[in-house]
């Protein structure tokens, strides 16, 4: 087999898909893919080559690539016209994962303005935050978004545009067909280049307060083409011919996750519009269902985050569908087991597992390792991609030799400019041109990655990021609460559950349920606790006062 070095020089080579050049990027010199498209308007354009076939699929609704460019170019000249909406001006998206999603993502991109994705799940307080933050110009939501925050609204003074609605819509709002009427067939006109902002995407944060992560189009567009280059490396270290592996293979891929995240909107919005690959959108994660659409709709990849790859695979339906147009299985957004490439192997033969590693800050792919390079490293989220660089650092910031662990620290075209309007934070995780992940990780002597823990004080539930320092806030705004720790509690199928160690004040009397019920008015339902344990006295802290959480769950879950 050839090196990783050997295959990755074949597949960069000059005249090949994947060449690469330098530019300069904030004062930084950064190798890029020489052919990625230079913005998201430019694969807007691209998409519609696809003509008649089939985009987005949603229940028994089917978009093809033309109507789709359609629909968004109509958006785009709706949002211009009717709003005002120009290049950098902040356009929100608060839906679940519906097509409409899609048109005014790109309808919002394609004229440049900043596409601000916000978590379905959050509560109405969560909706606001974001909204206020980013200054959104206009908001894009789906009926139940657009109830929660009916009553806030008109006093936001934000124009709002309610995608399948059943009634009338709020106060200050319209619905998607009035909005768009009648469909145009071009773009207007904007000039967009590479390094101006693009989205932002939120990020919990250990103050208590999700960060907008601000990305540029670069920084998105190189998203697809690391992961055909990650693809490609696989395949030919596997034994294929550069010119078959480099060949576009249009994919029909169910689409497991939300939309909001960069893996749903980079990895797979993004890549499948310029792949010409279709889409299966599902209203909510069901694995009886994922089976029945990958029967129907001829599905040939699917994963999401691991816990949903475990769910399709030992769902006691997994034998009443047809599954052979399976041909990858691909995850990433949560540590996996080793054991989840046996399962794959055992049910699924000849089909391709894959497992990649990024963070929103990263616009998604990072590391990818798939066909062999999985088989050969299954606990190891594979080498970083060419135009990326990884290195692991101690607590100073000097490199570490290999295989030593350390914090994981990341350069390339897909690293964000920074944290909206947080220059403290943006200085604090984004130094010398590093990206500072939090995450702890070593690198073998291959350049394989292997995360070993996260240095953030967060856990994973399902592949949604909880930071434990978000939930704290909320349960010391409860009265009866004197002191509390949130830890992961470890789960067979969501890899952990939020657990809160609470200790009362003198005198107090308060529930689980009655606490649970005070943090769901504040805080997203996947984030309130599933386990509540009340404790006396005072919670284990180091001299400097940090709370010992890894002796506190050693002394509540053994």
């Amino acid at each position: 087999m050839q090196s990783l070095k050997e295959v990755s020089a074949l597949v960069t080579a000059p005249g090949q898909l994947f060449e690469m050049d330098e530019v300069e990027i904030r004062g930084t010199r950064t190798r890029v893919w020489k052919h990625a498209p230079p913005s998201l308007r430019s694969i807007l354009e691209i998409s519609r080559l696809h003509g008649d076939k089939t985009f987005l699929v949603y229940e028994d609704d089917r978009l093809t690539f033309e109507e789709h460019f359609r629909h968004a170019a109509t958006f785009a000249h709706r949002l211009a016209s009717r709003h005002g909406v120009r290049k950098g001006d902040r356009v929100a998206i608060a839906m679940r994962n519906f097509p409409e999603w899609s048109v005014a993502f790109w309808g919002a991109a394609a004229i440049g303005a900043v596409v601000v994705p916000l978590n379905a799940w959050w509560t109405a307080p969560e909706l606001e935050y974001g909204l206020r933050d980013s200054g959104a110009k206009v908001l894009v939501a789906d009926e139940e978004r657009a109830e929660r925050l009916a009553g806030l609204l008109p006093e936001l003074g934000m124009p709002a545009v309610v995608v399948r609605g059943s009634g009338e819509p709020p106060e200050g709002a319209e619905t998607y067909d009035s909005f768009v009427g009648d469909l145009v067939g071009e773009l207007p006109e904007a000039a967009i280049d590479p390094d101006d902002d693009a989205t932002i995407f939120y990020t919990s944060g250990t103050t208590g307060r999700p960060k907008g992560a601000l990305g540029t189009q670069r920084n998105i567009t190189t998203n697809p083409v690391s992961l055909a280059y990650a693809m490609a490396v696989a395949g030919v270290r596997g034994g294929g011919e550069l010119d078959e592996v480099v060949a576009p293979r249009p994919r029909v891929s169910l689409l497991s996750v939300p939309l909001f995240h960069a893996t749903g909107c980079h990895s797979v919005l993004v890549a499948s519009a310029l792949a010409g690959s279709t889409i299966v959108l599902m209203h909510k994660w069901n694995p009886s269902r994922a089976l029945e659409l990958i029967e129907r709709e001829g599905v040939t990849m699917f994963g999401g985050v691991p816990t949903m790859a475990w769910q399709v695979l030992t769902s006691p339906d997994f034998g009443k569908y047809d599954t052979s147009s399976l041909t990858s299985v691909s995850y990433g957004g949560a540590p996996a087991a080793p054991t989840l490439v046996e399962k794959i192997k055992e049910l699924l033969p000849e089909r391709i597992p894959g497992n990649g590693y990024g963070l929103t800050e990263t616009s998604s792919v990072t590391t990818y390792n798939g066909g062999i390079n999985y088989l050969t490293h299954p606990d190891s989220v594979g080498p970083p991609v060419a135009v990326c660089d990884v290195k692991v650092v101690d607590p100073a910031g000097s490199e570490l030799p290999v295989g030593e662990v350390g914090e994981l620290v990341i350069r390339g075209p897909n690293i964000i400019k920074g944290y909206w309007n947080r220059p403290e934070a943006t200085e604090g995780a984004f130094i010398g041109g590093w990206f500072h992940s939090g995450d702890l990780a070593r690198v073998d002597e291959e350049g394989f990655v292997y995360i070993v823990d996260r240095a953030k004080d967060m856990l994973i539930r399902g592949g949604e990021n909880v930071y434990c320092a978000e939930v704290e806030a909320a349960i010391y705004e409860n009265p009866a609460v004197a002191d509390a720790a949130v830890i992961g509690v470890p789960h067979e199928v969501l890899g952990e559950e939020v657990g809160a160690v609470v200790c009362l004040r003198p005198g107090a009397s308060l529930t689980s349920d009655d606490l649970r019920a005070f943090l769901r008015e504040r805080i997203a339902a996947f984030k309130v606790p599933v386990h509540v344990w009340f404790r006396e006295g005072e919670l284990p802290r180091n001299p400097g006062g940090k709370i010992l959480k890894t002796r506190l769950r050693q002394e509540i879950l053994s």
